[in-house]
């Protein structure tokens, strides 16, 4: 028996058949396009991973701006030559001056005291080593709630204590182990920098 002896003899009933067939593929094709289109990433989830730029020429000295980086807060800080000079200050008392450990890998062109391609701008991600929260700028110096008498400026984590100075260098005893973690960037400009890639990338 040949496929044709299942349609029916009737030319109209053949017709009206196909044409059935033809739409219903066509109507299945629509249903499941926007499935099969919904499994590709978006366009967000494709940006989340991309290199961000970020504008620097605005900057007040003392100044914080906040970027997202993979999904992550990223800080530049503007720094003022006093609070540049609070970094000789803080270093007996950091946990890791060098930025030698390896859980947060530091690139080598942030392993001097500022943790900075320009000692000017902290580029850093803002979440604590300990429990990923998200620390506060406390960029005035002196006593302060939850900080010691003697507070050169930095960040607090308010969620368990941990403090850090001002290039992201978690204090001695404290809850969290690591420093504040420097994404790789390099400066395309005097005035723009590209997170998320370096020259060596």
């Amino acid at each position: 028996m040949s496929d044709s002896s299942l349609l029916p003899e009737d030319p109209s009933r053949r017709a009206a058949l196909l044409t059935t067939c033809s739409v219903g593929a066509v109507g299945g094709a629509a249903v499941a396009w926007p499935f099969l289109k919904s499994l590709k990433p978006s366009e967000r989830a494709l940006a989340a991973g991309a290199p961000v730029e970020v504008d620097i020429a605005g900057m007040a000295p003392g100044e914080l701006k906040r970027v997202e980086w993979r999904g992550k807060p990223v800080w530049v800080v503007r720094r003022t030559p006093e609070m540049l000079e609070t970094l000789k200050k803080t270093e007996p008392s950091v946990a890791d001056p060098a930025s030698a450990r390896t859980a947060y890998p530091t690139p080598d062109y942030a392993k001097n005291p500022h943790r900075s391609i320009k000692p000017e701008y902290l580029v850093v991600v803002g979440i604590c080593s300990h429990l990923g929260c998200s620390p506060s700028e406390k960029f005035t110096p002196g006593a302060q709630p939850s900080l010691p008498d003697d507070w050169a400026g930095g960040f607090l984590c308010p969620c368990h204590g941990s403090t850090f100075d001002l290039a992201g260098r978690v204090f001695k005893n404290k809850p969290a182990p690591d420093n504040l973690e420097v994404p790789p960037h390099t400066y395309l400009s005097d005035t723009r920098i590209l997170i998320g890639e370096d020259k060596k990338a």
